[in-house]
């Protein structure tokens, strides 16, 4: 008897098996400060974590999320694990990315030639031109890199890229944007307080704002540096439609008067034409978003992180010219 095979309709069945089979993870940084919402994400979004790597065995927190999943302190091992996963036939579908700045684009690139997607912390790459030579690996395997830009899936920043989209495109915006997260000594002495590790603060904590302020208001016309020290940065850019005045601090004693007597550590404000915009909750489940949106194919690829990739990076060898013209007022601090 002759089978008359409806090849359409078996992709499609392909497709959703794929979409439907619970998808298989490895994490390579497992002990990170950012870890524990990645693993958050990768439970609720109902897949399961076959593998973690960390130089440090400080990872008791696996036994919360997936006490099963094999663990590894050295990289050869971890991928040997990996290698033979992939022969016995089980697909390691994403490897998510929690290690130090200057290390994500060696752990993309093992995950692209394991023929997994990557799934990577902010900032991606520390220098634009890394973006380039990811994009042709990608090419070359099939396999795609994912960023985490959880701030274009806060019902916040999102509201108001709809306002601006709906407002006179001609229209440009005076925009303060205050980040202070204040730190304490370990920090110089962690791989955070090395420039070439970590990009300095505008790699390091400023880039998430860099990325949202581009996104809503468009790419950089200007990008002029006032400040530019290990625990402090400042400037002021010209976007598509904004002006932006930006001031960046990990120093505790930058922190205002009024948040220091709250016995708050961490100050955060934007405002738009002098209008406060309230993000400070709505954090809690942005990774979880963001898995889901990767799962589905809807994820944030190489080309989203061009922008803030770029103006880190600006900002990073630029010369700082002072409090010469308009500046941010915290500068006086």
């Amino acid at each position: 008897m002759q089978h008359h095979w409806n090849w359409q309709v078996l992709q499609n069945n392909l497709h959703l098996s794929y979409i439907t089979r619970m998808k298989n993870f490895a994490i390579i940084g497992a002990a990170g400060y950012i870890a524990p919402r990645h693993l958050t994400a990768i439970r609720d979004t109902k897949s399961n974590l076959l593998a973690a790597l960390d130089r440090f065995d400080s990872v008791g927190i696996l036994d919360s999320y997936f006490p099963q999943a094999h663990f590894f302190t050295e990289f050869e091992r971890f991928d040997r694990h990996i290698d033979k996963l992939k022969r016995t036939g089980t697909k390691i579908d994403y490897v998510s990315i929690c290690t130090p700045n200057y290390l994500h684009d060696s752990h993309i690139r093992f995950a692209l030639r394991n023929q997994a997607d990557a799934i990577c912390e902010k900032p991606l790459v520390l220098n634009p031109w890394n973006l380039d030579a990811l994009g042709e690996i990608e090419k070359e395997t099939g396999s795609k890199v994912y960023n985490i830009l959880q701030l274009r899936l806060h019902p916040g920043i999102i509201a108001l890229k709809k306002e601006i989209e709906q407002n006179p495109k001609d229209k440009t915006y005076d925009i303060d944007l205050t980040y202070l997260t204040s730190r304490g000594n370990w920090y110089f002495n962690s791989w955070k307080g090395d420039l070439s590790k970590s990009g300095g603060i505008a790699s390091n904590i400023g880039i998430h704002f860099f990325d949202m302020l581009t996104w809503i208001f468009g790419d950089v016309k200007e990008s002029i540096v006032h400040v530019s020290e290990a625990d402090s940065a400042a400037g002021i850019l010209h976007l598509q439609q904004a002006r932006v005045r930006w001031f960046l601090s990990i120093n505790y004693d930058h922190i205002p008067d009024e948040i220091k007597a709250q016995n708050k550590r961490t100050y955060r404000s934007i405002t738009v034409d002098g209008k406060e915009i309230e993000f400070s909750e709505g954090f809690g489940d942005l990774h979880t978003k963001s898995y889901e949106e990767i799962i589905k194919g809807n994820g944030f690829g190489l080309k989203d992180a061009v922008s803030s990739i770029q103006l880190a990076h600006d900002i990073r060898i630029a010369t700082p010219v002072g409090t010469k013209g308009d500046h941010h007022p915290f500068i006086k601090k």
